[in-house]
C-alpha cells in the first residue's frame, strides 16, 4: 500500500470539498454547505492519521477522535471547533426537526472551521 498516494487522496478531497461547501454556504445551502465544511476537515484529518500511522485511517466520522488519532494537539479553541462541527456530520446525513443555522451563523461556522483546516494544512 502507498501511504503518499493515501495522503494524496485525502488531502485532494479536502480541498474540492471546502471549496464546493462554501459556494453552498454562499448560495444560502447552509446545511450541505456545512455537511461538505465537516467533511473536508474529516479528510484533512484522515490524511494526517495515514501519515502518522502508516496505515489507512479509519472509517470514523468524529473529528475529535481524529485529530487523537492522528497524534495531533489542539488548542482548546481548535478542539472546541471540531466537537461543533461533529452537529454537522450527523446534521447532513440525518436531518433533525431543528432548523438550520441561518446564513450569518453558517459564516460564523465556516470562519471558525477555516482557521482549524488552514492549521491542518499547515501541519504538513
Amino acid at each position: 500500500m502507498d501511504i503518499g498516494k493515501q495522503v494524496n487522496f485525502w488531502r485532494q478531497g479536502a480541498g474540492e470539498d471546502w471549496q464546493v461547501a462554501c459556494e453552498l454556504v454562499d448560495a444560502g445551502r447552509v446545511r450541505h454547505g456545512l455537511f461538505f465544511a465537516h467533511l473536508a476537515l474529516e479528510k484533512l484529518l484522515k490524511a494526517h492519521v495515514c501519515h502518522r500511522t502508516q496505515d489507512l485511517a479509519p472509517r470514523v466520522h468524529n473529528l475529535v477522535r481524529l485529530a487523537e488519532l492522528a497524534g495531533l494537539s489542539p488548542d482548546t479553541k481548535q478542539l472546541d471547533v471540531l466537537a461543533e462541527m461533529n452537529e454537522f456530520c450527523i446534521e447532513g446525513r440525518y436531518p433533525s426537526m431543528v432548523a438550520p443555522p441561518s446564513p450569518a451563523e453558517a459564516r460564523a461556522y465556516m470562519a471558525r472551521a477555516k482557521e482549524v483546516r488552514e492549521w491542518l494544512v499547515r501541519l504538513f
